[in-house]
């Protein structure tokens, strides 16, 4: 059977979805649950001992592709997803923020279609019962104060599953057009510091504060309501050594690009963050990365599903200008890995390849749990068609293998 003619399971119906039970029924269960439940309903520390989550629904997805099939931004599209993956028991949705194109004088582009992610969390949160779902601030464009207010609103909406990835802002075009400074690379991660800083002291302090820091004089500082969680879990990319400092000093989830295939290679890469963490701020931390997700029948048309979209259909103005971006303002990843790497941006952000099929990503999946890897955020060309192939096909059989627990909401 070709690639067009695999059979897809049938999603479900966003409306029907919505409208049993009533979202009225569905906060007043939320709210009947007792405090200690509300405080620790985030299942991002649940047990299945490798978590997972969708990635870049709120915008055009994770792949820089001219494939004609790719998804244009769509709010049912996000919801959709968003209700299928909480109901095959995945941990997390999390959103990108985007705020105009990588390439200029593409204004109309795909790539700077997104949704404002915390007004997006906020419908995602409305209409899901358990996933954690994330927000996506770059500091520079969001004042502390107005962030720990749309947190809190949005941990309230989901009954205590909120979640903040936080990010230091490296996009020089987009804090231009804030008319925010582009500081220097580690400068960056001492505002991020004292931003999350300032956004925590809101969260639970009751009593009105003054902060006068290097970068932000708050006088009589409050927030309320404060969150329903005791901790709101903060998530933050890094791959400098000083913004791998403050992951493991201040995030509770540490994103990493794993760039090599080599399972000794990829414990390395994890155990030197979780090491860090332990041996230099006495902090556990949990490390997660991203993929690119092409199941197939054969491992052989998954590969040349994959070069369709990522090699043929490249989207090669936009990769170019990300490329740019990210070495000249990031320090991610030094220049000749990411040149190296570049079919894996065009597919889906630099995302570990989870390519073949459900039983090839299934034993992948395994191999980068065995190496410390504890969520993986999943990206499909079609989010519809993957994750119901994913769901399917390939949670079987982690269960089976004793990464997850079966789910009885499938």
């Amino acid at each position: 059977m070709g690639r067009n003619e695999q059979p897809r399971r049938k999603m479900p119906n966003v409306t029907a979805k919505l409208d049993e039970p009533a979202l009225s029924d569905r906060a007043g269960e939320i709210l009947q649950l007792p405090e200690a439940e509300r405080v620790t309903n985030n299942a991002l520390f649940g047990g299945n001992k490798l978590k997972l989550g969708l990635f870049c629904t709120n915008g055009h997805g994770a792949a820089l592709t001219l494939a004609p099939e790719a998804k244009d931004l769509s709010w049912e599209y996000s919801l959709r997803t968003a209700i299928a993956a909480d109901e095959a028991g995945l941990e997390a949705i999390v959103p990108f923020a985007r705020w105009k194109a990588y390439a200029k004088d593409r204004p109309g582009h795909k790539t700077g279609s997104v949704f404002d992610p915390f007004v997006w969390a906020a419908g995602m949160a409305s209409v899901t019962r358990n996933i954690s779902i994330f927000a996506t601030s770059h500091a520079p464009s969001l004042h502390p104060i107005v962030a720990a207010k749309q947190a809190a609103t949005i941990d309230h909406i989901s009954g205590g599953r909120f979640a903040l990835n936080v990010v230091g802002g490296w996009n020089r075009p987009e804090l231009e057009m804030f008319g925010a400074e582009m500081r220097e690379h580690d400068e960056r991660y001492e505002y991020l510091g004292e931003w999350l800083t300032v956004i925590r002291r809101l969260w639970t302090e009751n009593e009105e504060f003054d902060h006068h820091g290097t970068f932000f004089n708050v006088v009589g500082g409050t927030s309320s309501p404060k969150p329903l969680q005791n901790s709101i879990p903060i998530m933050n990319a890094a791959g400098s050594p000083r913004g791998m400092r403050f992951a493991a000093e201040h995030a509770d989830l540490c994103f990493v690009i794993v760039h090599s295939e080599d399972p000794e290679e990829i414990r390395k890469q994890v155990d030197s963050y979780k090491s860090a963490a332990r041996e230099q701020f006495g902090r556990e931390i949990r490390v997660w990365t991203h993929s690119v997700v092409v199941q197939e029948e054969t491992d052989a048309a998954a590969e040349a599903e994959l070069r369709r979209f990522s090699v043929e259909y490249e989207d090669a103005e936009s990769v170019d200008a990300w490329l740019q971006l990210m070495e000249v303002n990031s320090q991610m990843l030094p220049p000749e890995v990411a040149a190296e790497m570049r079919q894996r941006f065009a597919a889906g952000a630099g995302g570990f390849p989870l390519v073949g099929t459900s039983e090839t990503i299934a034993q992948r999946l395994e191999m980068l749990s065995d190496a410390g890897i504890d969520g993986v955020l999943l990206t499909w060309l079609d989010y519809d068609a993957g994750l119901s192939n994913f769901t399917g096909d390939v949670l079987p059989r982690l269960e089976k293998a004793g990464l997850r627990a079966p789910n009885t909401r499938r």
